[in-house]
């Protein structure tokens, strides 16, 4: 994986010692997550569907064994990423292969930055005073190094697939 900004080792420390205090949580943080990116983009609902079933709301989404999985997911990948913060190109193909799996669901990379913006926000909410602009700058490079690997499975296909 390009490191282009590659991470200080006060970066990871600090993306480290934040995740330490999150990841005891993972539903429950993860939950603040994509209750946020609902807000900021209702347009991603109809994304979520299991078994055909379209959910009438965000809360109806947000409340189902399903989607409830899809958080616990959402949040292994984010621990796998602190975990090879050394060595993040490990994790390149397995990126890139979710990237093409969010492509053939109909997810557009713009989305990214959403996602993004909620990462940070559940960070900052879950944190409070330790989440410091700093810790903000950390998270920021990370979670641009993971989309970066996750764009190269759009690339990797063929518009209009």
């Amino acid at each position: 994986m390009e490191s282009g900004m590659p991470l200080s080792g006060r970066q990871r420390a600090l993306i480290r010692e934040s995740w330490q205090r999150v990841s005891g949580s993972p539903v429950q943080h993860g939950l603040v997550l994509f209750t946020r990116l609902f807000d900021l983009d209702p347009d991603l609902l109809p994304l979520f569907q299991y078994n055909c079933k379209q959910f009438a709301s965000p809360q109806e989404c947000l409340s189902a064994p399903e989607f409830l999985d899809h958080i616990r997911k959402v949040m292994l990948v984010i621990d796998a990423a602190v975990s090879h913060l050394e060595n993040l190109s490990c994790l390149e193909e397995y990126l890139c292969n979710l990237g093409k799996k969010h492509q053939a669901v109909g997810v557009k990379v713009e989305s990214f930055s959403t996602v993004g913006e909620s990462l940070l926000y559940m960070l900052e909410k879950c944190l409070g005073t330790a989440f410091s602009p700093d810790v903000r700058e950390a998270w920021s490079k990370l979670y641009g190094a993971v989309v970066k690997a996750m764009e190269r499975g759009w690339e990797a296909l063929p518009e209009g697939d």
